[in-house]
């Protein structure tokens, strides 16, 4: 399963783009191992453009042939973008959830226990 070491993690699985020199927005979305565990994704709910997120609290909502799962926010911040693409064709969440497959944008005020990949692989390990 791959990870990528530009991103960072949180314990829910999602990843915010965190590389050195990125400027707000920072874009987020789930991992490659949440799309895996959810399984095909048929509906994904988003927060609304201006909507303010806080890190760790739910922000929207996945479903997939197998269950419903809550979206959590990994940054505290604005939203200024979200990705309408997925909502239309959920199934690019599955197939590419860290490019196409990118969910929303933040203008981060806050972020908090933030995992790096090598982090994040170590607790997927153990799931």
């Amino acid at each position: 399963m791959e990870f990528p070491e530009n991103l960072l993690y949180t314990v829910e699985h999602e990843w915010v783009d965190w590389t050195p020199g990125t400027q707000d927005p920072l874009t987020c979305g789930i991992t490659e191992y949440a799309a895996d565990a959810l399984g095909d994704i048929v509906y994904v709910q988003l927060p609304e453009v201006g909507a303010k997120v806080v890190t760790n609290e739910v922000c929207g909502e996945l479903e997939s042939t197998k269950s419903v799962s809550d979206l959590f926010s990994p940054v505290t911040g604005e939203v200024l973008e979200v990705n309408s693409a997925v909502v239309d064709d959920p199934a690019v969440v599955n197939t590419d959830p860290y490019g196409a497959g990118w969910l929303f944008k933040v203008r981060v005020e806050s972020a908090e226990n933030l995992l790096t990949a090598a982090k994040y692989a170590e607790l997927t390990k153990s799931d």
